[in-house]
């Protein structure tokens, strides 16, 4: 076929083929170049339907983390006492009851997202109802322990007057905890299906509306702290019914969403199979930073470095929301894409939010920073804590940095179904190196709060040495193939319950 198309020239065969690899070259060249534009296009569309998500997310994430904040700072203004014993609570209930929860909820982002990919929509609807059911059965057993919340704090050693606070506003939280987990639930329902702006609209009028409500139950009514505490009660459920209303009445989630269905008490063991790998690995992640915070006060001077770990915790709770974010996004972009058998694009949007998340990490990076030697002074007046937050807040951009491509990461992971997989690797990198580490830095060493964040860096540089390893190692077309498995597996024939 070659020697027919040599009709020109056959007196010299060299030029004519070199006139023909010419043109294959020119041809190639040109095939190159529309595949490099192609490929460009690609990534733009990408980075836009991950801003698209992680924005609004990022927002949901920022505005209920504002409701138990601005509670506890209505609370400052009734004592010392009443905001020890109130920031006590938010604590213990973060780790006992909240980080639960979220984890557990965090097995719908691989099991709503592949199945919202694969456009098995009708399936949806049956997770979150499946994931409700769970998350409720389990909100029981963690409301008896916040009950005992005073009890428990005594045990452990807590000033007693400040655990009898704690354990009342403890106790006015109750309520609170059922709407935490049903709202982690419809977040999940809706974020898999990239609707998020909802999301947004009903944490932007739950935040504004739980102003106006704590102030009045703090001040006005009489109840001070149990006020500031049942205001979060009531904020949750009101985000909840608003999402509730939303996803029932919307014609977005008519798909995803057609009542009530006895196949919700079905293959509860393999919502758990996901759900309590997803639960440790959110929560061996969160807990070792509480315990910082809880070693700190073991330190030369606890009051000082309490202080200024907690200062620390928060500012780095708060930039984290970006990451988280981001998290949120990749997750629903790799299930989606994994249950639409894409793996390609699946392994594209991960590109896309490891170099979203070096960018983002290195401009909050440089502005916690350039902000060093004035953010102690949003928390202090003491001039010993301000110096010292300072020297802390270069260390704190490196965490940042590193925390943001674990989040991604992780991310990923919940999109994949890799929960299992997560938690052993949150588990060795907090207590087998993290924790160890920082104890060893800062009671052997005498590095002090410095040694206790250094462990913390510590623990994040392993994990996302892991993750990454296990995201570059990964065979993607296998992924989409498990996606379809567990998208397609036993059929139970649905039973409406209208």
């Amino acid at each position: 076929m070659e020697r027919e198309n040599h009709t020109t020239s056959l007196s010299s065969p060299l030029i004519q083929t070199s006139v023909e690899e010419d043109g294959f070259f020119k041809v190639d060249t040109e095939l190159n170049k529309q595949k490099r534009e192609e490929t460009s296009s690609e990534v733009f569309e990408e980075v836009k339907k991950q801003l698209w998500l992680a924005g609004p997310l990022i927002s949901v994430n920022l505005l209920n983390f504002c409701l138990q904040l601005i509670s506890v700072m209505f609370v400052g203004h009734l004592g010392a006492l009443a905001l020890s014993g109130s920031s006590m609570a938010t604590s213990f209930a973060s780790v006992t009851g909240f980080s639960l929860l979220q984890g557990m909820a965090c097995a719908l982002d691989t099991l709503c997202g592949q199945s919202y990919g694969a456009k098995q929509q009708h399936k949806l609807g049956i997770h979150m109802q499946r994931a409700m059911l769970v998350l409720v059965i389990v909100s029981i057993p963690l409301a008896l322990i916040w009950a005992n919340t005073k009890s428990i704090l005594i045990a452990l050693g807590q000033d007693p007057e400040i655990s009898a606070e704690a354990g009342q506003y403890a106790q006015f939280l109750i309520p609170c905890l059922f709407a935490y987990a049903l709202l982690q639930c419809l977040n999940k329902f809706l974020q898999t299906q990239s609707i998020v702006f909802p999301m947004m609209f009903s944490s932007g009028v739950t935040t504004l509306l739980h102003i106006v409500v704590c102030y009045i139950l703090v001040f006005k009514s009489g109840l001070g702290t149990r006020g500031a505490a049942l205001a979060i009660a009531i904020s949750y459920w009101v985000n909840v019914l608003i999402l509730a209303l939303y996803v029932n009445f919307s014609p977005s989630c008519a798909k995803a969403w057609s009542g009530f269905s006895k196949e919700a008490f079905h293959n509860i063991p393999t919502f758990l199979r996901l759900a309590i790998p997803s639960a440790v690995m959110v929560c061996l992640e969160m807990w070792s930073f509480e315990m910082m915070v809880l070693l700190s006060g073991l330190l030369p001077n606890p009051k000082l470095e309490t202080s200024v770990l907690s200062i620390c915790l928060n500012t780095a709770s708060t930039v984290w929301m970006i990451p988280f974010g981001l998290s949120g996004a990749v997750s629903t972009r790799v299930s989606n894409e994994l249950g639409a058998g894409h793996p390609l694009t699946a392994k594209l949007a991960v590109r896309v939010v490891v170099v979203m998340a070096i960018i983002e990490s290195i401009l909050v990076g440089t502005v916690l920073i350039l902000i060093r030697n004035i953010w102690g002074n949003a928390y202090s007046n003491e001039a010993v804590v301000v110096k010292y937050v300072a020297t802390m807040m270069p260390i704190l951009a490196v965490s940042n940095f590193l925390d943001g491509l674990q989040c991604v990461l992780s991310g990923t992971a919940r999109g994949c179904g890799w929960q299992k997989i997560g938690a052993f690797v949150n588990l060795g990198s907090y207590y087998l190196v993290g924790i160890p580490s920082a104890i060893f830095l800062a009671f052997y060493l005498h590095i002090g709060g410095k040694g206790l964040w250094l462990g913390i860096i510590l623990a994040l540089f392993v994990q996302v040495l892991s993750l990454l390893i296990i995201t570059i190692r990964t065979d993607w077309d296998q992924e989409a193939m498990k996606a379809k498995d567990r998208v397609h597996g036993p059929v139970v024939t649905e039973d409406i319950v209208l």
